[in-house]
């Protein structure tokens, strides 16, 4: 990766056309192509930038530009588009290259696993006095997240979202009418576990006898989440 610090102009022409003034920024030169064009402000945001794949060509500015302070000139255009975003760079702050190595990916935490892995140690949050069945109890069109039973013995499918919407509810509403079939479980009631559950989805769950429990993830773990509570 390079990162330049110049001040500069950028010029962007293809699907639209856009300008930046002559300023101090920071150019982002990826190994995969990429340039992303930065200021001190804007959070993470770019300015401008282009994606790969695309081709950086550095010339030298003719006698007017020169003349107007430009000492070198980047051209950057997609190879698919032609698109082309230019930088008249007027002065070079810094300029170092840095090889970042392979990126291993991100790993997040609170994915749908992890909620299920902590709601499945925690069933009590589902119904008091509760046991686990099974995590993944399988169906004819997939598993279900986790079948616990509660203190009276009731079987209950829950399904766990990280953010629940309609779809979720539909998920989990099929595979009650298959879990419904089975004389051993049957009747069996159903939970929308997430972390968010969108108001269409808890209207549509309601409507189906589906009840919706909210997880915090941060109190699961064990860590305080901050929200001031009565108790």
């Amino acid at each position: 990766m390079r990162l330049v610090i110049a001040r500069c102009s950028v010029d962007y022409a293809g699907r639209l056309n856009a300008h930046l003034p002559l300023a101090t920024r920071v150019l982002m030169h990826k190994g995969d192509g990429s340039l992303l064009v930065h200021s001190d402000g804007g959070s993470y945001k770019p300015l401008n930038w282009m994606s790969p794949p695309c081709r950086l060509d550095v010339v030298a500015p003719d006698e007017e530009l020169a003349a107007a302070g430009v000492v070198e000139i980047w051209k950057v255009t997609h190879q698919k588009t032609g698109d082309a975003l230019t930088v008249r760079i007027h002065e070079v702050l810094s300029d170092t290259r840095h090889d970042l190595g392979v990126d291993p990916g991100l790993i997040k935490d609170g994915v749908e696993a992890d909620l299920q892995r902590l709601l499945a140690e925690q069933v009590d949050l589902v119904s008091a006095g509760a046991t686990l069945v099974r995590r993944e109890y399988p169906t004819a069109i997939g598993p279900v997240d986790l079948l616990v039973r509660d203190a009276e013995g009731v079987a209950i499918a829950v399904e766990v979202k990280r953010r629940g919407d309609i779809d979720g509810v539909e998920q989990l509403t099929r595979y009650l009418e298959l879990l419904g079939r089975d004389p051993h479980l049957a009747p069996v009631q159903g939970v929308f576990a997430a972390q968010e559950i969108k108001p269409q989805a808890r209207v549509l769950a309601e409507d189906r006898g589906i009840r919706c429990l909210t997880l915090d993830y941060e109190e699961m773990k064990g860590i305080e989440s901050g929200v001031p509570r009565l108790f």
